[in-house]
């Protein structure tokens, strides 16, 4: 049986946010689905991580101060290495033409805060699909019979 922990075992996810709360909820959330958690206070440092951790995930808070998390998305999406890595926005934004601003700067997503578990929970395997491990099963005893 293929447990949401299972599927992220092993996987890592970078969490840029300026409030502690928050970075402490993340945290403790993505850590329950089995993610290795790094974490930084501002854009900039955020940036920094995701070129030099390349994690498999950001969640990227929008709105902070000094470099802003559509800027910091925008600066992850031009470098080579970290271009095509999951950014979920984490944002107090609620208007539509604010939302799609996250999408413009390159975000494959966004929630609105606040949310529950379960939301972030569904965001999060959307960006990353589940390994199916029932699959490869099948695949090797289909080989054998041949």
């Amino acid at each position: 049986m293929n447990t949401a922990m299972d599927q992220f075992r092993m996987k890592k996810a970078l969490i840029v946010d300026d409030h502690p709360d928050m970075l402490d909820f993340l945290t403790s959330q993505l850590s329950i689905l089995g993610f290795s958690v790094i974490t930084a206070n501002n854009g900039g440092e955020g940036v920094e991580k995701a070129i030099e951790e390349k994690p498999d995930l950001i969640l990227m808070d929008i709105i902070m101060p000094g470099m802003n998390g559509r800027v910091a998305t925008r600066r992850i999406r031009s470098n080579p290495e970290t271009k095509d890595t999951p950014i979920l926005a984490i944002t107090a934004l609620c208007r539509e033409s604010e939302l799609r601003g996250c999408n413009v700067a390159g975000c494959n997503g966004y929630i609105s805060k606040p949310f529950t578990s379960e939301e972030l929970q569904e965001m999060i395997q959307a960006l990353i699909p589940a390994s199916r491990p029932e699959n490869l099963i099948t695949t090797l005893a289909e080989d054998s019979l041949l």
